[in-house]
């Protein structure tokens, strides 16, 4: 085992357990033992599993001995976000409160991860209650960008994002609520997707806004993504929210080339307040598209300029109702940034959340008049860069803004509608990483995939990975 085994990808690393060229079990006993040497570094694992992700990994071993393969992510490892519950085991959610909670059953996702063959490492960091967007737990201690140690690595699935930037997890799944899959996941230069809602099962993972919230995955190529949404997408019953809609084969529609492809724009909304290297960086991606044949369309979404404030009122009004109790039995167990928020929340009147509910409906209407016309929609997944941990505020152009506001601007809109949104590299700034944005039509993650395919294949990132992953030198 090397080095450069831990840097592959998922579905690189599945290739080669499938072949019989790696063991398994050693590449999960190396995985465990490369995390935890830097997890003092980087803080993103806060438990781990190293017993049981053996012996799964054995399992593994003997089934594809047996010729029992699974699928792609079969005998892989990989940790996941400690709201996910597992069976028998601990998931804090970061917080004091549940510090101590145990779940009797698997979550959808987890449990379908197991049918998939994937062995479980650990627990990764998280946000509070993945109520917040910088990492930095009262509790678990802050989370360090791999890219650069004293930047935050976004959030709430900041743990997630830095394990797999740093090679502590091959892949993992991150929870979106207001973007936190596709906010670290550009921040740590990854391919982040949140799909349509009600396409994975929410059942078994601590809500934050019943009506926002997303499960998908975080990896270090868009196959990799495609793996791990083919693995735990699909109805389930116990999800009220989840849709029984047919599920593609995403691994297999990869591929292609971009000719004939139409990208929309929305200018006034998601070009508008944007630092000015991370717009450059964007638009040279959607100029490399449209020199292979692409085409682009403007759009306009008109009441986006609403959508901050019906984000705003919906999460912080259902996410208040969820933490209630503990508001009132036991706010001083909660960080101070989310029991103000959840205080905040508990401001909004009926009046005002139904009103955002109507807002947020016309926002839905819009974009899909607007996607019938194109095929993914192309904007920066954030608009700043990361700031150094405990900042408060993010640089835009020279000027201070709200970290939290600006951070949300343009992941929040995908939440608000349910359609699938991605992120992929788009480059680098001054060493730290840019994403770039696709929104597609609902429950058509196989055409967002394809689409991102083609921004990895132009290779923006030019083969450069973080200083502190297990091969911090230009990829071969």
């Amino acid at each position: 085992m090397s080095d450069e085994l831990l840097s592959k990808s998922a579905t690189e690393i599945g290739a080669l357990i499938r072949d019989k060229q790696v063991s398994p079990v050693e590449v999960t006993r190396q995985s465990l033992d490369y995390a935890r040497s830097k997890n003092e570094q980087i803080n993103a694992f806060v438990s781990f599993r190293d017993e049981q992700a053996l012996a799964e990994a054995a399992q593994a071993e003997k089934e594809i001995a047996a010729g029992e393969v699974r699928g792609p992510l079969h005998g892989v490892p990989m940790a996941l976000k400690d709201n996910l519950y597992v069976a028998g085991e601990v998931t804090t959610m970061s917080s004091k409160i549940h510090g101590e909670f145990v779940s009797e059953h698997d979550a959808t996702t987890v449990a379908k991860l197991r049918e998939a063959g994937v062995v479980l490492t650990g627990k990764l960091n998280m946000h509070e209650y993945a109520w917040g967007i910088d990492n930095n737990s009262p509790h678990f201690g802050p989370v360090h960008n791999p890219w650069n140690l004293d930047k935050v690595p976004g959030g709430s699935s900041g743990g997630s994002g830095a394990a797999v930037a740093a090679d502590m997890s091959y892949s993992t799944l991150g929870t979106d609520t207001a973007g936190s899959i596709r906010i670290p996941s550009s921040a740590n230069g990854l391919v982040g997707l949140k799909p349509t809602h009600g396409r994975v099962s929410k059942f078994g993972c601590f809500p934050l806004a019943w009506t926002l919230d997303h499960i998908g995955p975080m990896s270090k190529t868009v196959a990799d993504a495609a793996a791990m949404l083919g693995a735990i997408a699909g109805f389930d019953r116990r999800d009220p929210t989840s849709v029984d809609a047919p599920v593609d084969d995403y691994l297999a529609g990869l591929g292609g080339d971009p000719n004939g492809l139409v990208i929309g724009v929305e200018e006034d909304y998601f070009f508008r307040d944007v630092d000015s290297e991370i717009e450059r960086m964007v638009r040279a991606r959607i100029d490399d598209l449209v020199a292979r044949g692409a085409t682009v369309k403007n759009v306009q979404i008109p009441s986006l300029r609403y959508s901050e404030w019906t984000e705003l009122a919906t999460s912080l009004s259902e996410a208040s109702a969820i933490h209630h109790q503990d508001l009132l039995d036991r706010p001083q167990d909660m960080g101070s940034d989310i029991r103000f928020l959840f205080y905040l929340g508990e401001l909004f009147s009926s009046v005002d959340y139904l009103q955002a509910q109507q807002a947020r409906r016309q926002i839905k209407q819009e974009f899909t008049a607007a996607l019938a016309d194109v095929d993914v929609i192309m904007a920066p997944t954030l608009p700043v860069m990361a700031p150094d941990i405990g900042s408060e505020v993010a640089d835009l152009n020279g000027s201070p803004v709200d970290l939290v506001q600006a951070f949300i601007r343009y992941t929040g809109p995908s939440n608000l509608t349910g359609l699938p949104a991605l992120t992929v590299p788009a480059g680098l700034n001054d060493g730290l990483p840019v994403g770039l944005q696709l929104i597609g039509k609902a429950f058509d993650e196989s055409t967002l995939l394809r689409v991102g395919g083609y921004v990895e294949e132009s290779d923006p990132m030019g083969g450069t990975r973080a200083p502190h992953s297990a091969s911090p030198v230009r990829a071969v």
